[in-house]
């Protein structure tokens, strides 16, 4: 085939390379609305920024997206509401300042994005922020007056497990982690926090698939263990560990309530979550519509974050935030540190299979964590 059309070959892979080229840098940002023409005013209006067209963060983009819209779905019909108009890009790593810049030209009244963390640290180390923004990621840079950070962040609930054990009264820990990534940051936010609050530290453990690591692990008093796993590997560890001795995890472990089998085997672990996902019947929960779709619980917590998002940033629209917090959000009880909204998780058990959570956020931490676990059914 080469032979025969040689120069067609060519001048086709050419203009198949330009088009890539053009479409790649032309149009890597673009709105999924309708951009208003050259000679009209820009329209005022909420901008939410994702990576829609990216492979990686596509799917978790649309949770978010699906959320935040059932939130603004619900508001609409109120006099003075802004419309939302979406933003997509492919990489926001590189293509989210001119997205930022693009949408407060066309009218942006506040901002909500963008969704990856390298993303927010690109959008953080700009100081033009102009309107109300509101990141979907949390990262420490310093950022402009106008500039919040608002995400789901595993090692915050790592840090709320350890201020949690503590409250019960327990002053020694042992951490057992695996070598994927996230389980280390797990592992370092618990630690870190953990001997700040006075605690001590008996092992660290990492799980390489050999359980005669945990051979030495007895029924110790005054102790607790924190497992930095996901369930899969939870599900291996917690026959080798003592019934007796308190286990917690984040929510991590946590795969909704329709996993029976896989929560039996996390019997007795304490765990934190969001409201959604533990507490369906939640006046704050029902407010608001369940996916067209079902979603994994991944997927559903993400959608969560995309209602808070929209509340978050109504209030920060309105200058009330301060009124307004702590914010009984869905995601989470939410509050304000500096520039960064927090989110306190619900502490849940797995007891018969089912995870469990006490009905009030604010109850003392033996309320939230009973004592009276069943034990481990598999020994």
């Amino acid at each position: 085939m080469q032979r025969v059309f040689p120069s067609y070959f060519k001048w086709f892979s050419v203009w198949l390379a330009a088009l890539l080229a053009l479409y790649v840098s032309g149009f890597a940002c673009a709105s999924s609305e309708p951009l208003p023409p050259g000679n009209e005013k820009p329209v005022p209006h909420i901008a939410l920024l994702l990576p829609l067209q990216s492979a990686i963060f596509k799917s978790a983009a649309e949770a978010v997206q699906q959320g935040f819209q059932a939130a603004a779905d619900l508001e609409m019909q109120l006099p003075g509401k802004l419309p939302v108009r979406v933003y997509n890009c492919f990489d926001e790593s590189k293509d989210i300042v001119a997205l930022y810049r693009q949408a407060v030209a066309n009218g942006a009244r506040a901002v909500v994005g963008p969704l990856t963390r390298s993303g927010t640290t690109t959008l953080a180390a700009e100081q033009n922020i102009p309107v109300p923004t509101l990141t979907l990621n949390v990262v420490e840079d310093k950022p402009a007056d106008q500039l919040y950070f608002f995400g789901m962040a595993a090692e915050a609930e790592a840090k709320q497990i350890a201020q949690l054990a503590m409250q019960q009264g327990l002053h020694q820990a042992i951490i057992i982690s695996t070598r994927e990534q996230l389980s280390k940051r797990l592992q370092f936010a618990f630690e870190d926090e953990w001997r700040a609050l006075g605690g001590g530290l008996l092992h660290e453990i990492e799980f390489n698939g050999d359980t005669a690591a945990f051979a030495d692990i007895s029924d110790l008093p005054d102790t607790a263990v924190f497992l930095a796993a996901d369930a899969a590997k939870a599900r291996l560890i917690r026959p080798y560990l003592p019934n007796k001795l308190p286990i917690y995890s984040t929510s991590q472990i946590f795969a909704g309530n329709d996993d029976t089998l896989t929560n039996y085997d996390l019997n007795g672990i304490r765990f934190v979550d969001m409201p959604w996902l533990l507490q369906t019947d939640h006046p704050a929960v029902m407010v608001y519509p369940r996916p067209a779709q079902p979603l994994s619980a991944d997927h559903e917590r993400l959608y969560a974050l995309g209602i808070d998002a929209f509340r978050l940033i109504q209030l920060l629209l309105a200058d009330k935030v301060g009124d307004a917090l702590p914010l009984d959000g869905v995601s989470g009880l939410i509050d304000l540190d500096e520039h960064t909204f927090l989110r306190t998780g619900i502490p849940a058990v797995f007891m018969q299979g089912h995870a469990q959570s006490n009905n009030t956020q604010a109850a003392p931490a033996q309320q939230m964590f009973p004592d009276q676990v069943v034990d481990q059914p598999h020994e």
